[in-house]
């Protein structure tokens, strides 16, 4: 089959010398196993850096960087004005050579690219928004950053495409409320690398004292305000923050001296680290140095934190919501807790450090279940037979 991956958003964070991460790492990841499984596939990105070839072979799969827009990375409000010229290079590019059967759009602005590319054609589009503007705001409030193009540019994209990717319970929730049939949104969760995330294997220094990891950028929506005030009550145990700049730009970082604000305030600053970002390909070690991963976003849509520290056989204690509440079995991964309830996670985080033989059934139950449920393979498997659907649907019935 040939597949074309559209990824249009030029806000993916990559490091200069290490792998894709995020959404980028999430395309990179499908298009290898459906590359492996003998797929033609293609992915499609805008050119953001003049270094960059214009084609590239990796794992088995092409990448094909699409000259539209400033030759940088930009905002995504100001990639919206792209998009239509995005599109037009597909259709031109795929009436004139390769042409995929069905074109998979990742987060909103490549979904709006693969389906201006495809209109005057019957090739279905898959769309996977990876998270949704009106989750964010409901979740986020007055620190959603979206431009406020974003929800009515979904709900025009939920009307054209023919299926819909959830990465979790919750997305499927939000997707069918924003007018999709049911029977036109699959559940399809994200993958971990479990070569890379497993128990074995180096682990990051630390101290004596009990450690909770939180993983994530250092902004008001990733809760590690909640994981602060939850310190007064967890007793002696450090928390380490990573995540954010380099560790050498924390210092003018507003959200850095906030935090290390707030732990002066309560009494903590003694138990608190900051360790800034850390590569994608180096958090195993950090996960597997970690007696428990406090997981308090305000908002998740694929829960990649959880499941990465599942897979390290790492015990997760996290929000019920998105993808965390989906991925950890509540007293049998790690325990969920109400969002926001930030006694009760101070409580509970207290209580599992002190149960040795709880983390330990919880850390082996947790790898269990990633390597039966979130492997790759599993993602490519589920995305590979979603796209034999609706290629089938679209193949026009020959007469008898």
């Amino acid at each position: 089959m040939r597949v074309g991956l559209v990824c249009a958003h030029a806000a993916a964070p990559r490091h200069a010398d290490g792998p894709a991460v995020g959404t980028r790492e999430h395309i990179a990841r499908v298009a290898a196993e459906l590359a492996g499984r003998g797929h033609d596939v293609r992915v499609y990105e805008r050119r953001d850096a003049p270094d960059l070839p214009e084609t590239a072979v990796v794992d088995g799969y092409r990448i094909e960087r699409v000259p539209v827009g400033p030759v940088a990375p930009v905002p995504t409000a100001e990639l919206v004005p792209h998009l239509a010229d995005f599109g037009r290079w597909l259709a031109d590019r795929w009436a004139a050579d390769w042409a995929p059967e069905v074109v998979h759009g990742h987060y909103w602005p490549g979904g709006l690219a693969a389906a201006q590319a495809v209109r005057e054609t019957d090739i279905p589009v898959v769309q996977t928004f990876h998270s949704l503007g009106v989750e964010q705001l409901r979740h986020l409030g007055a620190d959603y950053q979206g431009p406020d193009t974003r929800i009515p540019l979904e709900r025009a994209l939920t009307r054209v495409v023919d299926i819909a990717v959830a990465q979790c319970n919750d997305e499927v929730d939000e997707l069918t409320r924003m007018g999709l049939q049911r029977t036109s949104v699959a559940m399809v969760p994200t993958g971990v690398d479990t070569a890379q995330f497993q128990p074995d294997g180096e682990a990051a220094p630390r101290e004596q004292r009990p450690r909770i990891l939180s993983v994530g950028g250092l902004s008001r929506g990733h809760g590690h305000e909640d994981l602060v005030h939850a310190m007064r009550l967890v007793g002696d145990a450090e928390l380490v923050i990573a995540g954010g700049p380099p560790v050498e730009q924390l210092a003018s970082h507003a959200e850095f001296r906030r935090l290390r604000e707030l732990a002066e305030r309560t009494g903590v600053a003694e138990q608190v680290q900051l360790v800034g970002a850390v590569p994608h390909d180096q958090m195993a070690t950090w996960y597997r140095s970690a007696d428990v991963v406090a997981c308090t976003p305000h908002y998740a849509s694929a829960g990649r934190v959880s499941l990465e520290a599942m897979a390290c056989g790492v015990p997760v204690v996290g929000y019920a919501m998105g993808g965390i509440a989906d991925a950890v079995v509540d007293e049998v991964t790690g325990r969920l807790l109400a969002p926001g309830d930030v006694r009760t996670l101070g409580v509970t985080l207290r209580r599992l450090l002190a149960d040795n033989a709880g983390r330990f059934a919880y850390g082996h139950a947790a790898v269990d279940r990633v390597r039966c449920s979130y492997t790759w393979e599993r993602t490519a498997n589920a995305l590979e037979r979603l796209y034999e659907r609706v290629v089938g649907r679209r193949k026009p019935v020959e007469a008898v």
